[in-house]
């Protein structure tokens, strides 16, 4: 599997179009946010401001939006590809940080993961997943994502996006 050059379309009913990149960065970007207080902070750095957790399983969802909201984070949920591509397509402030499960109910393979990255260019890509085959982890690792293996502590993902913001 590799990277087309193409974008879900969510106006389509989530069918594949080529497209080109698009940098949702450029205008003006808020200033930067507080540091949260704790063991992750980072001398100089600033988390992650702003953060989309996609997984269609509520209790997951939920646990993982307040355990990154108790870091001061800014954290938006979605339970589907179709309705993470419409909140990162509408949001006022690009997304910094996308933490999202593989298997969703209406996508359950890596487009949405390369749509993200073509949207978001620069956010750090997080992915949930109890089926990390190899080629999976090596399509995920070429888009850049770090992945993260089902059941995790939540503790080890905080690390994470921690950890992957600030390199």
């Amino acid at each position: 599997m590799r990277d087309t050059g193409s974008v879900l379309d969510i106006s389509r009913g989530m069918k594949t179009t080529t497209c080109a990149i698009v940098d949702v960065f450029e205008g003006n970007r808020p200033g930067p946010a507080p540091l949260a207080k704790g063991k992750f902070r980072v001398a100089g750095k600033n988390p992650p401001r702003h953060v989309l957790v996609v997984d269609d399983e509520p209790l997951i969802r939920w646990s993982v939006a307040e355990s990154l909201s108790e870091l001061g984070f800014d954290v938006e949920q979605a339970a589907d590809a179709h309705s993470a591509l419409r909140k990162v397509t509408t949001t006022a402030a690009p997304y910094d940080v996308v933490v999202l499960d593989l298997r969703l109910p209406d996508m359950s393979d890596l487009s949405l993961l390369g749509t993200l990255r073509q949207l978001l260019p620069r956010a750090v890509l997080v992915l949930m997943t109890a089926f990390g085959s190899a080629e999976i982890l090596g399509v995920a690792a070429g888009f850049g994502a770090t992945v993260i293996d089902k059941p995790f502590e939540l503790e080890d993902l905080k690390r994470l996006v921690v950890a992957a913001e600030n390199h």
